[in-house]
């Protein structure tokens, strides 16, 4: 990967706050031309600085009250049937290899509980679990600070 510039830096902090700024709007901000910008953000694309663009999403106004992060205990054996298992999980929103007495950390929304304690026992078929379910949220999940 190339070394970030000032302005490299400046497009990516603009772009992690709003991915929807119109070039324009970035170009007058970083004092460049549009096509300049335009460049920079092709680069910073195709040099792995960007890897995608999303709308966030309010789960709440999608019925989805219920947020938990849930500590798997895998082992190396169910690895190759638990990971197509687990992509295929609509509530799962990640899903992290991690080290510890567990090896998998997954974050997940549900409409309630009950919902969720079904989905715990199904986990349960690869292995233990620890469940922490959210009550509130200080900190969004925010950008990279660079």
């Amino acid at each position: 990967m190339k070394a970030l510039d000032e302005i490299d830096i400046k497009i990516l902090n603009i772009l992690q706050k709003d991915g929807r700024r119109s070039i324009k709007e970035i170009s007058e901000e970083v004092n460049l031309t549009s096509p300049a910008v335009s460049s920079r953000i092709s680069n910073l694309e195709k040099d792995g600085y960007i890897s995608g663009y999303r709308a966030v999403i309010n789960p709440a106004a999608l019925g989805l009250y219920t947020k938990a992060f849930i500590n798997l205990e895998v082992s190396p054996q169910q690895k190759k049937e638990f990971y197509p298992y687990i992509t295929n999980c609509k509530n799962v929103v990640e899903c992290n290899c991690v080290t510890g007495d567990y090896s998998m950390l997954l974050e997940v929304y549900f409409a309630n509980t009950m919902e969720l304690d079904q989905f715990i026992g199904e986990l349960q078929e690869f292995g233990r679990t620890k469940t922490l379910i959210v009550f509130s949220t200080c900190v969004e999940q925010r950008g990279v600070e660079i």
